[in-house]
């Protein structure tokens, strides 16, 4: 399957929003449209997030991913961080994922990141599954504080 990666602009904004409602979906997390505006508006500015749509052959957008730069005081440079991986269940396992984090390993070494984190929900076994034989499962439990 042919898969080309590029940044969404306004004629992708549908299929981005579709996407994106579909990763909320997954993780059962309502997402309000003032929510979308705003997540739009940082990936077409690409100052603190950019995304990045997965396109097929036949012009259909069936993954998305967005991503970023995060600081990483000990190391004295910045790490990429991934945020949301998103393939549209109809084309997982067609190799979608492999062509995104492909294009998101140039993104990084263009940027000079020496590595590019992440994190996913424990149960989400597929993608754990892909992760697990593709990349390094790091020694961090993560934590979050309500405020």
């Amino acid at each position: 399957m042919t898969i080309t990666i590029k940044t969404p602009d306004e004629s992708n904004r549908q299929a981005w929003e579709s996407l994106y409602r579909g990763y909320a979906a997954f993780y059962n997390m309502p997402i309000a449209d003032t929510t979308l505006d705003t997540v739009w508006g940082w990936i077409q500015s690409g100052t603190c997030l950019q995304g990045r749509i997965a396109i097929d052959a036949t012009g259909k957008a069936v993954g998305l991913m967005h991503f970023r730069a995060m600081p990483s005081p000990l190391r004295g440079t910045e790490v990429g961080f991934l945020d949301d991986l998103f393939v549209d269940p109809e084309h997982r396992g067609s190799g979608v994922v492999n062509a995104m984090l492909a294009s998101l390993t140039k993104e990084a070494l263009s940027r000079k990141w020496p590595f590019v984190r992440w994190i996913t929900k424990e149960n989400n076994y597929r993608a754990r599954r892909f992760y697990d034989l593709n990349s390094i499962k790091t020694d961090w439990v993560t934590y979050q504080m309500d405020v």
